[in-house]
């Protein structure tokens, strides 16, 4: 992790910056190896322009963060303590209580948090520090690919498992269930996001809610889940018609999965990001369903299972190698269903590869 606190230290040098004030627990595990949910406790991360960097995080946790390779001072306070006094009193002592200006995360920076930064520094001006942060994380190293490969593959669990549960009469919620404890058993202890499984006229809802709705025949059954692994995220969704599909809802899917694969198709360096969302709207709005594709082609992903980039036909960044995206087109109608098709991408030197392998073809359970 050392070369990624040189690489934000070098910034802060570019900029004129003195230091950069990191605390979501994200970019505090991407720049220090040590992940925690602190809750209401802070836990924080200063980095200088010309100093070591300081860790703060509460004393009962300041052994895991050395067990996660941190080599630098470590603040540690008790719940009966302000950190920030402890801060205050360290920070004069080795002189770093001048600042005239710093960097902080605009997008998750509370106020109380904010206001007691500027009691340590009165006179510093703030800048944000996103668009670093996000620059550096949006191109994964080798370990990286490494984790969410297999997170992918724990992902494609998932949705065998699910698919094998699908039988008359069972509800959403007993499919997910089955999906979540056969992870557990796999040591997977947490989810990238809330678990959808979704039968029917509820599969219509891009962002629906599991309940006690009993699988039909004739059911679109939607899967979107994803795993969290060593940190790394995964997120795959797949769409299954159960005993028996329509023409109408059959000429849904594969406009769903041509639009799919047309957007895989131009995944490479180089490529507009806009373009993936673009190509794939397309598809879809001239088989006459483009009022029913209410949302972007994609996201980053990474240690956020939602993170930089957004993948919307208004981006006009440049995918890059190393850069891991969904690709996850939808139609949504509320009386037949929905259908979405999701992979996670890796693009490489010469194109891309899907890192979830279930396959896409139309199945009928």
């Amino acid at each position: 992790m050392k070369h990624r606190i040189n690489q934000l230290t070098t910034w802060l040098k570019e900029e004129k910056t003195d230091v950069a004030f990191i605390t979501s627990k994200e970019n505090i595990f991407y720049l220090t190896n040590f992940y925690t949910d602190p809750h209401e406790r802070l836990v924080g991360l200063f980095v200088f322009k010309g100093h070591s960097p300081i860790m703060v995080v509460p004393s009962m946790e300041v052994s895991q963060v050395q067990d996660a390779g941190w080599e630098h001072q470590i603040v540690g306070y008790k719940d009966h303590e302000s950190p920030w006094g402890l801060i205050q009193q360290l920070l004069k002592g080795r002189q770093l209580d001048t600042v005239s200006t710093a960097a902080i995360e605009t997008d998750v920076l509370t106020v109380a948090r904010m206001n007691e930064l500027l009691h340590l520094f009165p006179n510093a001006a703030l800048l944000p520090v996103e668009d670093q942060l996000n620059s550096m994380r949006v191109v994964k190293d080798a370990s990286e690919i490494e984790i969410i490969q297999r997170a992918a593959e724990m992902a494609d669990y998932g949705v065998e498992i699910g698919k094998n549960a699908l039988k008359e009469g069972i509800t959403e919620m007993e499919v997910l269930a089955k999906i979540e404890y056969e992870l557990k058993k796999k040591g997977i202890r947490e989810m990238s996001f809330s678990t959808m499984v979704l039968f029917g006229e509820k599969s219509g809802a891009p962002h629906g809610n599991p309940g006690d709705r009993m699988l039909q025949e004739g059911d679109f059954v939607l899967f979107d889940l994803g795993v969290v692994l060593d940190g790394y995220t995964s997120d795959i969704t797949r769409t299954f018609a159960f005993r028996s599909i329509s023409d109408e809802k059959r000429k849904l899917y594969n406009t769903v999965l041509q639009a799919q694969l047309a957007s895989l198709e131009i995944s490479k360096p180089g490529t507009r990001i806009g373009d993936l969302d673009q190509t794939a709207r397309d598809v879809i709005t001239e088989a006459g369903y483009g009022d029913r594709f209410p949302h972007r082609i994609g996201h980053g992903m990474g240690i956020n299972v939602h993170e930089f980039p957004s993948m919307s036909h208004l981006n006009d960044g440049i995918l890059k190698e190393g850069m891991v995206y969904t690709i996850e087109p939808g139609i949504y109608d509320p009386v037949l269903g929905g259908v979405r098709i999701e992979d996670d991408v890796l693009i490489t030197k010469d194109g891309h590869i899907t890192l979830t392998k279930t396959p896409k073809e139309l199945t009928i359970v």
